[in-house]
C-alpha cells in the first residue's frame, strides 16, 4: 500500500483498521482508493474489502479525483462530513476554505483570494497540494461536483437547476466536468430519481459520531425567536431570504439511526443552495471531529469528566452575523430569557413580514442593519446605552468598518469589534463563537465560566481563567459549551431555598 503522501493522513495502521472495521468516526478524515476499480470510497463503504495491495489512501476527495479515481456509487463520498483538521482556525488553508464556502471564487480570481488570506497564489497552491493533495481550484471543483452528485441522487431537481445549485454558471461546463469526474453524464445518474418534484427537497447531512443533536436543539430552543424560527425537542426550522419569495428549512434526525441529519429545504434561488447547506453544516457543527477535540482536552482535570459525560457536544453557530451581534448586545449582563424577550420585541416591531407564511410559525425575517440603524430601540425596552450600541454596530456594518468575513483571524476580528463603543471582549468573543463558529473563541470574562471552571472553589478571575485555558487551545469554544452545560445542570439540580 502506498502511504507516501506529502499531506497529513491518520496513521496508516489507523486507516487500515478503520477501513476494515468500517469505523464511522473516520468518515471524511481519509478516503480509500482501489487501483483495480479506479474508484474511491469512504472508510465505512459496505462493499467487500479490496486486497490490501490495491489500496491507496488519500486525505481528501479532491486528491483522490486528481489521481484519477471516481467516487463510489455505493458509499457515496459526497455524504462525508468535512475534515476540521484544516477547516477550522486561522491557518491559511482554513481561511481559504471558508472563503470558498462563502462563494468567493464566484467573484474573485485565485490571485485576489490568495491576497485576502495574506499569501501569494503560488504559495497558496503549494500549501493546498501539500495538505490536501490537490490545488485550490481542484478542491473547489470537487466540492461542487460532489454536491451536484448528491442533488442528482436524492432529488428530482432538473439538471439545469442542479448545475446552478452546485455553483456552475454554464450547463456545458457542468456536463463536461461531471463526465470527467464520474465517467458518466449527469442524466445517466438521474435515470431513477429518488424523489418527486415539489416545493421542497430532502438532503442527508452526515456527521461523525458521537453527535449530541438534542443538546444543540436545547441551546437554540432557549434562544429561539418566535416568527423567525421554530425549535422543538426534535427539530429546527427557519424562514430566510426575501420577503416576497421566502425560503424555509427544517432540520431533524435522519430516521433509522444513521449518522446524519435530515434537511428539508425550499430554496427559491438554486444558486444559493450550496452556500445554504454549507451555512447549516457550520451552524450545527457537522464537520467537527470529536476524537481530535477530546484528545486535546481530556488531559484537563476540569474537562475530563465533562467529556466523558457529553462526548458528542458540539458548538452551536448562528444563522446570520448581524442577528448574532444584536443578540450578543442584548445579552450583556442579563439572562438568556431577558435577552430573548428583547430580541422578540425587535423582530415583532422591525422584522419584515413574509408575503405568505411558508410554514406555520415562520412569518418574519430578522431585521438587517439598514432597518435598525436609525430607530430608537428604547421604545422596545433597551437601555439608552444598548440602543446606541446596536445603532453603532448597524452603522459600522453598513460603512464597512466591521464585517463577518469568515476568513478573519480571531485576534483581528476581536480587535475590530472592541474598537466600537459598547463592545467588549466578552461580546466580541461570543460573536466569534456563534457567528464565525471559531473553535478558539473564549469569552473569558463570563461569570458562569469563571465559576464553573473553579470546580466549587473560589470564583476564578478573568486573568486566571485565561491562564488555565491556554492548555485548551485551539478548542476553547468547546470548553465554553461544556462548562456552560455543567453549570446549567448544576443549577437545575440545586434545591432552591424557600422564600421567607
Amino acid at each position: 500500500m502506498d502511504h507516501a503522501h506529502d499531506y497529513p493522513l491518520p496513521d496508516p495502521r489507523a486507516c487500515e483498521q478503520a477501513r476494515l472495521s468500517r469505523d464511522a468516526r473516520f468518515d471524511g478524515l481519509f478516503f480509500t482508493a482501489v487501483t483495480s476499480t479506479r474508484i474511491y470510497c469512504r472508510p465505512m463503504c459496505p462493499a467487500p474489502a479490496p486486497k490490501p495491495h490495491n489500496v491507496r489512501y488519500y486525505a481528501s476527495a479532491a486528491a483522490a479525483e486528481a489521481a484519477g479515481f471516481r467516487p463510489c456509487l455505493r458509499c457515496r463520498p459526497e455524504l462525508s462530513p468535512g475534515n476540521d483538521a484544516w477547516q477550522r482556525g486561522d491557518h491559511v488553508i482554513a481561511r481559504t476554505l471558508k472563503l470558498m464556502e462563502g462563494g468567493a471564487l464566484d467573484d474573485l480570481s485565485m490571485d485576489a483570494m490568495a491576497e485576502r488570506v495574506g499569501v501569494g497564489s503560488r504559495q497558496l497552491r503549494r500549501l493546498f497540494v501539500e495538505r490536501l493533495g490537490a490545488p485550490p481550484m481542484s478542491v473547489h471543483t470537487t466540492r461542487r461536483l460532489l454536491f451536484a452528485k448528491q442533488l442528482l441522487t436524492e432529488t428530482a431537481l432538473p439538471v439545469t437547476q442542479v448545475a446552478l445549485a452546485s455553483g456552475f454558471r454554464s450547463i456545458r461546463r457542468f456536463n463536461a466536468a461531471f463526465l470527467q469526474a464520474n465517467r458518466m453524464p449527469p442524466r445517466e445518474l438521474r435515470r431513477h430519481p429518488r424523489a418527486t418534484p415539489g416545493n421542497a427537497i430532502t438532503l442527508k447531512l452526515a456527521y461523525r459520531p458521537p453527535y449530541d443533536f438534542a443538546a444543540i436543539l436545547a441551546f437554540l430552543r432557549g434562544r429561539a425567536l418566535p416568527g423567525v424560527e421554530v425549535v422543538d425537542e426534535h427539530s429546527y426550522a427557519r424562514v430566510f431570504g426575501a420577503a416576497d419569495t421566502p425560503g424555509w428549512l427544517h432540520l431533524s434526525e435522519w430516521p433509522g439511526g444513521e449518522h446524519a441529519l435530515r434537511l428539508q429545504l425550499h430554496c427559491p434561488q438554486p444558486a444559493q443552495m450550496l452556500h445554504l447547506v454549507a451555512r447549516l453544516r457550520r451552524m450545527f457543527d457537522l464537520d467537527a471531529n470529536p476524537q481530535s477535540i477530546g484528545d486535546a482536552l481530556r488531559e484537563s482535570p476540569v474537562l475530563r469528566p465533562l467529556l466523558r459525560k457529553w462526548p458528542g457536544l458540539r458548538l452551536p453557530g448562528g444563522w446570520d452575523g448581524f442577528e448574532i451581534a444584536v443578540r450578543a448586545i442584548l445579552g450583556q449582563q442579563v439572562s438568556v430569557a431577558a435577552a430573548r424577550t428583547l430580541a422578540t420585541r425587535i423582530v415583532q416591531r422591525y422584522g419584515t413580514p413574509v408575503a405568505a407564511s411558508p410554514v406555520p410559525g415562520l412569518e418574519r425575517l430578522f431585521p438587517g442593519p439598514e432597518a435598525l440603524v436609525d430607530v430608537d430601540l428604547r421604545e422596545v425596552g433597551l437601555t439608552t446605552a444598548r440602543a446606541a450600541t446596536v445603532r453603532g454596530v448597524a452603522r459600522a456594518l453598513l460603512d464597512g468598518r466591521i464585517d463577518f468575513r469568515s476568513e478573519q483571524p480571531l485576534d483581528e476580528f476581536v480587535a475590530h469589534w472592541v474598537a466600537l463603543p459598547g463592545i467588549g471582549e466578552w461580546t466580541a468573543h461570543y460573536m466569534a463563537m456563534r457567528a464565525l463558529s471559531h473553535p478558539d473563541a473564549f469569552p473569558a470574562a463570563d461569570l458562569i465560566l469563571r465559576r464553573a471552571a473553579a470546580q466549587g472553589g473560589a470564583e476564578l478571575s478573568t486573568k486566571a481563567l485565561l491562564a488555565l485555558a491556554e492548555a485548551w487551545r485551539p478548542w476553547r469554544a468547546y470548553t465554553v459549551m461544556h462548562l456552560w452545560r455543567s453549570a446549567s445542570q448544576a443549577a437545575a439540580t440545586t434545591p432552591r431555598k424557600p422564600r421567607a
